[in-house]
């Protein structure tokens, strides 16, 4: 048990030296689950998505997500970029990475959270502080972009469905949020026939602007960050 204490204290002190060295804030507490700072994504993809949203280090950026979510601003909206073993974009209205809402763009909030499988994160062009209505849901861990975009959560459940997103940039048949909602105001799922419109009217995908995607996240370079080996324990001497 002391050889355990002394390999979690180890690798504690390295992880604390390298985020440092690189500038990385360490992750924060995660609070307790609060249905008022709770976002739910029904997808076409076959259900509900819960997605803990951070208020305590992305204040503003989840007050915006709020705020277009009770607007219905994402509902019908379409996933544009799926790139496997990355991200799923998605809250663009124009459906081809370049659109937002009518409000002003965030300065960015940039903190501690990292891009770690299911983390959500505010997409934005090449200004840090363009960040509008777009985001996307991390599929696998990319800890390059860290301190580079502003993650505000981090799905708890329903993670299959956001697996099953269709891939492309953009996908030909694009999987589509049907309601998004707070799960404070206890909006019941979407019917089928529900489901099957906002798969009716987002159709076959058009094809994205040949200059690139306006606003979401490059592919990182491999992660720098490696897990040193623990040591390997002494050899007791015989008694």
């Amino acid at each position: 048990m002391r050889l355990k204490a002394f390999l979690a204290v180890l690798l504690g002190i390295f992880f604390a030296g390298a985020l440092a060295a690189q500038g990385i804030q360490a992750p924060p507490p995660v609070p307790p689950l609060d249905p008022g700072e709770t976002l739910l994504l029904d997808l076409s993809t076959g259900g509900r998505v819960a997605i803990q949203l951070r208020p305590d280090v992305a204040p503003k950026t989840v007050e915006r997500i709020k705020t277009l979510t009770r607007r219905g601003f994402y509902n019908g909206l379409t996933f544009h970029r799926v790139i496997e073993g990355f991200m799923a974009q998605t809250g663009d209205p124009k459906g081809d990475g370049t659109g937002g809402s009518d409000l002003p763009n965030l300065a960015a909030e940039f903190n501690g959270l990292p891009h770690v499988r299911g983390a959500v994160a505010a997409a934005r062009a090449e200004d840090e502080n363009s960040a509008n209505s777009q985001f996307y849901i991390m599929l696998s861990p990319k800890l390059p972009l860290d301190g580079r975009y502003t993650v505000f959560g981090r799905v708890v459940s329903g993670m299959s469905y956001v697996d099953a997103i269709n891939r492309g940039e953009p996908p030909s048949q694009p999987s589509v949020i049907v309601q998004a909602s707070m799960a404070s105001d206890n909006l019941p799922p979407p019917s089928a026939e529900r489901v099957a419109a906002a798969l009716s009217r987002a159709g076959p995908a058009s094809v994205l602007p040949a200059s690139g995607h306006a606003a979401g996240p490059a592919q990182p370079p491999p992660p720098s960050i490696k897990i040193p080996d623990p040591p390997k324990p002494r050899p007791r001497k015989p008694d």
